[in-house]
């Protein structure tokens, strides 16, 4: 039985990111090390373009996972961070919980590391809580692929929708006019094919 297409609304989002640590990101071995943190960098890139309200959130940072990558805090310096004492469910956190409630936002875009318990056991907790619940596949890593489509299987099955971030751009766009620059420059800023494009638009464009 076909599913309702829930469509992605940039006035219902708010966007989770959870555990993207120095420490954990070293673990990460199903994607490229260098394409996924381009790929964090590009999801966090497109929530302050649409000016998705955010939420940081770190486990056990004073042990082997490590401190949340910078560049994140740094473009979030006024997002709620919350570091988690020893939660691993970061849905275990009620401070975590009440920052997300308290964006007032019914869809969550979540990424994170590692796939199948760090974004999977809060997306799953929010899905039953009534929760909209998009998986940002490629900007959330594990150990390998078994462990990752193990994770997948278990978040889709439970209503999660999969997402890449480029996807999850384009459905909050909804229409180039509303502007063709700003979400190219995004683009071309983590895709060097997509540079190559919007170089050859902006070239013939200028020569009319």
């Amino acid at each position: 039985m076909a599913k309702t297409y829930k469509r992605l609304d940039k006035d219902q989002v708010a966007v989770l990111l959870v555990d993207h640590q120095a420490g954990l990101l070293s673990l990460v071995r199903d994607i490229d090390p260098d394409k996924f943190k381009n790929n964090v960098l590009a999801l966090a890139d497109l929530a302050k373009y649409f000016k998705l309200p955010t939420v940081l959130t770190t486990s056990f940072e004073d042990g082997p996972n490590g401190p949340i990558v910078p560049e994140l805090k740094e473009m979030f310096p006024d997002a709620p961070f919350i570091p988690r004492p020893g939660q691993i469910n970061a849905w275990d956190n009620e401070d975590f919980v009440k920052a997300i409630k308290a964006t007032g936002k019914k869809q969550l875009i979540i990424a994170g590391v590692v796939t199948e318990v760090c974004v999977a056991f809060p997306a799953l907790s929010a899905l039953e809580e009534g929760f909209d619940v998009f998986v940002v596949t490629d900007a959330s890593g594990t150990f390998n692929e078994i462990t990752r489509h193990s994770a997948w299987d278990r978040m889709s099955q439970a209503g999660a929708q999969l997402m890449t971030w480029f996807g999850l751009a384009c459905e909050l766009h909804r229409d180039w006019r509303n502007d063709v620059e700003g979400l190219g420059t995004l683009f071309s800023n983590h895709i060097p094919d997509y540079r190559n494009l919007i170089s050859s638009y902006t070239t013939t464009k200028a020569s009319r």
